[in-house]
């Protein structure tokens, strides 16, 4: 039972930060305010005790969110032995773009901190 008020904590915060979202035009999406208000809601132990119940009760069960892409994986494996290659060249080569442009937006900014 104090699973489910968790989850239902959960949802709620989930929804909240979604209507605020919405609500305000804010460029964040919805599910990362709810996260915020999760966060400050978790110093009430009101909150705190059936959200752990819920989250333990998650984490227990968290293999089976990876079955639905282990039956995809095994449906579609002529298709990933046909792109896998090309597959794998995209991802290392978006993992490297990525990091060089982080890398080079954190150099100009402490570089133009030191100017400032």
């Amino acid at each position: 039972m104090n699973g489910l008020r968790g989850l239902a904590w959960l949802l709620a915060l989930q929804s909240i930060g979604e209507l605020i979202s919405r609500g305000l035009a804010l460029p964040f999406p919805g599910p990362v305010i709810g996260m915020i208000l999760l966060l400050l809601a978790l110093r009430v132990p009101m909150v705190r005790e059936p959200v752990a119940a819920c989250a333990s009760f998650l984490l227990s069960h968290l293999s089976l969110l990876f079955v639905p892409v282990g039956v995809g994986v095994m449906t579609h494996l002529g298709l990933l032995s046909q792109y896998g290659g090309r597959m794998l060249l995209v991802i290392v080569g978006s993992t490297a773009v990525g990091l060089v442009v982080t890398v080079l937006v954190l150099h100009l900014l402490r570089d133009k901190k030191d100017h400032v």
